[in-house]
């Protein structure tokens, strides 16, 4: 890359919060034919060109392990030259110098915040005489104070519009590493969508409030008529309290606030160098009168495609279905984040691995999942541990079971979706360390020693004041374990390396595991050993699970490592009618519960806003976190019926074994996959169920206790009363 040609360069003063924008001021003497800028920084940044934007990448250069890989993004910008020309970058401290995370103060986060800002870039010109120049930072550039006043992850951004450098200093070099400058690797971070503001109304308390209609990440886009010196001032919210007023406490730190100090005349505006997630703005500051064309929201996210849909007959469903379309979306902003919106915004890698199957079935999310792992496996700690978060920025943390285990459990998801081996190939090493490491620590045979885990997390059968389920820690710990060994020894032998030593250990694992828990407790527990195989007997198991659910009052009470499984050993084993009744529950516990309480996202608590309107919690009650959404995969699975098993990744060949349920009349689904667009629809008319199916792939067919092989084509097939 040209880039590496170039020299790092900052400011020559610190200049506190306000972002620096850099400038070089260049001619072209002759006609150019194609001009290519390479550019990134310590820091996110905005580049224009002749003040054109140089491309559309938002939030760039995304989020990396930024130690060790820094992402280069590469603009065409021939159309923005002129005869005389001048490149300038605004940089802002995004996630490589904001405080991250916001509710703990570590020596690595103080590190991070006083990391120096920098920029390196590169704009190479071939000219029509078939010569070329190349301009790069060094020190012949200059800096000034922007127009950004104020830009950081959690607090929000200040902007003045008025605002005009007129000093401009030399800039100073940087010693910092090109050795980590990477191409492009990640999705791009773009604007994908708008959302125009429902309405805006006063609360009770006389708060002056914007509704977008829609929970989103990404920014409000403002047009306002002012005069120069009048500032918008607004923050944002979630949800409102019962009493229909204002209400962000579940923020926590971050004040997620825009200031904006106003030029003259009419004027559109958006941040520029920070994002939120909300659904409401409450206008602390606003010149005029306030009208909801004034207002879109602006989503952002990575730039994933859409691949896979469901659709019913039953109403809050549909809702369902959408809210973990927008949770996912408004949570893969270059990476899997556990919120958009409170002091975390963190590649959680337990969220992750819950969610990663469903993730793939929605969007094609091979790129964005890639990337991520790459900066998993050199984030890795020299122990084989893998931390709570990627990228690491909680590197005092300790590991824990499930989160770690992203380690194996995504890779080999990406693999079963997309059918490509490479990302084995890529991630067997960082695989194999992680249950390596497991091993080195273990005190017994094949058990973990008494070690810190997040547990069945947010399970509902929590004792009295913790956020951990009473499932014991030792069995969710044990039983990953098993599962990331089994993984290793399915990557070892596709890949062809020799894992007959994890062979021998997987047996111990499970010798063990059986043997130190010879009778399940909880949910989850059932859950788990029946999922992972580990029972003596998974249907009996299964069983007994089903009959603990019915004298549950056919309620979950499973938390985050629990649910995801729950409804699949259900319908594996004979009850595919309670799963779909957990399914259907509008009641709190339930995945119908928020929606009947206007949920536009996925919650982080079932009840994070109870029945009498009061909230669960202000510490950690997140209305846009991905996790529960994971019911999804086991729709498209199960319900729907398109699955294909672990000997032919990539859906080159279906299984087919729907589970109809007459409460939701009808249900479609559609998946465009690397082996061909998969459709399939039931749909009850009286007892009579029909059943439509378009494959590109041979499909084994399971209906009505019969199991019929088809090839590619469109079937349709009859059950109940109709003639089959």
């Amino acid at each position: 890359m040209e880039i590496r040609n170039a020299q790092w360069i900052t400011t020559a003063a610190d200049t506190g919060d306000i972002a620096p924008v850099f400038r070089r001021a260049f001619e072209m003497r002759k006609t150019p034919l194609k001009a290519e800028l390479q550019i990134t920084a310590l820091g996110v940044y905005e580049a224009r060109l002749n003040g054109s934007r140089t491309g559309d990448f938002v939030m760039a250069p995304g989020w990396t392990s930024y130690g060790n890989r820094l992402q280069v993004q590469t603009y065409d910008v021939t159309e923005l030259l002129g005869e005389k020309n001048e490149i300038r970058v605004t940089v802002g401290r995004g996630w490589f110098r904001s405080p991250l995370p916001g509710w703990i103060n570590t020596e690595d986060k103080a590190r991070r915040y006083a990391q120096p800002c920098g920029l390196i870039a590169c704009l190479t010109v071939s000219f029509t005489d078939g010569s070329a120049e190349t301009l790069i930072t060094d020190g012949s550039w200059q800096y000034g104070e922007s127009r950004v006043r104020f830009s950081e992850i959690y607090d929000g951004e200040t902007y003045d519009a008025s605002f005009i450098t007129k000093e401009w200093l030399p800039v100073k070099e940087l010693a910092w590493s090109r050795d980590i400058l990477i191409p492009q690797e990640g999705e791009t971070v773009r604007e994908t969508g708008r959302v125009q503001a429902r309405r805006v109304f006063t609360t009770p308390r006389g708060e002056l409030m914007v509704d977008f209609g829609q929970e989103v990440t990404g920014y409000a886009e403002f047009t306002v008529e002012a005069h120069a010196g009048d500032t918008v001032y607004f923050t944002h919210s979630e949800v409102m309290d019962r009493d229909g007023n204002f209400y962000n406490e579940n923020y926590r730190s971050a004040k997620a606030e825009v200031r904006y100090i106003c030029a003259e005349g009419r004027q559109t505006w958006h941040p520029v160098l920070t994002f939120f997630g909300f659904r409401y703005i409450r206008l602390i500051s606003w010149p005029g009168e306030a009208r909801p064309e004034d207002f879109t929201a602006i989503v952002v996210r990575s730039d994933i495609r859409r691949t896979g849909w469901l659709e019913s007959g039953h109403e809050l469903l549909n809702r369902l279905f959408s809210n973990i379309v927008w949770g996912q979306q408004g949570n893969f902003l270059d990476v899997p984040s556990d919120c958009p919106q409170r002091d975390e915004r963190l590649g959680w890698t337990g969220d992750a691995q819950i969610f990663a199957k469903a993730a793939t079935l929605f969007y094609d999310v091979e790129r964005f999942f890639r990337k991520w792992l790459r900066d998993l496996a050199v984030d890795q700690r020299e122990s084989g541990e893998v931390g709570q978060v990627i990228p690491d920025v909680m590197p005092e943390s300790p590991c824990s079971a499930a989160w770690g285990d992203a380690a194996t459990i995504i890779p080999w998801q990406i693999y079963q979706t997309y059918g490509d081996i490479q990302v084995l190939e890529d991630q067997f090493d960082s695989m194999r360390k992680w249950v390596d490491f497991i091993t080195g620590i273990c005190a017994g045979p094949g058990m973990w020693p008494e070690h810190f885990h997040f547990a069945d997390w947010l399970g509902l059968d929590a004792p009295e004041g913790s956020y951990k389920g009473s499932t014991r820690e030792d069995f969710i710990a044990d039983a990953y374990y098993a599962r990331s060994t089994e993984l290793v020894i399915m990557t070892g032998e596709l890949l062809g390396r020799d894992v007959e030593p994890y062979r021998k250990l997987y047996h111990t694992i499970v010798s063990a595991f059986r043997r130190n828990f010879p009778t399940y407790m909880t949910q989850t527990e059932h859950t788990l050993a029946a999922h992972f195989r580990l029972a003596e007997d998974p249907k009996k198991t299964a069983d007994d699970l089903a009959a603990m659910v019915v004298r549950d009052g056919t309620r979950l009470r499973t938390g985050f490592l629990g649910t995801p499984y729950l409804l699949h050993v259900l319908t594996e084993y004979g009850h595919a009618d309670l799963a779909w009744s957990l399914l259907l529950r509008e009641g709190y516990p339930g995945w119908l519960y928020p929606v009947t309480k206007g949920a536009t996202t996925v919650w982080e608590h079932w009840d994070g806003i109870k029945e009498d309107g009061t909230f669960w919690s202000k510490d950690m009650n997140s209305y846009n976190h991905y996790a529960y959404g994971a019911v999804a995969d086991w729709v498209f699975e199960q319900a729907a019926g398109i699955r294909h098993d672990e000997a032919h990744p990539g859906f080159s060949e279906l299984i087919y074994q729907p589970h109809p349920d007459a409460r939701a009349g009808w249900l479609k689904m559609k998946l465009e996959t690397r082996n061909g667009t998969i459709a399939a629809e039931w749909k009850y008319t009286g007892n009579a169920v029909r059943y439509d199916l378009t494959t590109p792939v041979p499909a084994v067919v399971r209906l009505n206790g019969k199991e019929t092989r088809v090839g590619p084509g469109e079937y349709v097939f009859w059950s109940g009363d109709a003639k089959e």
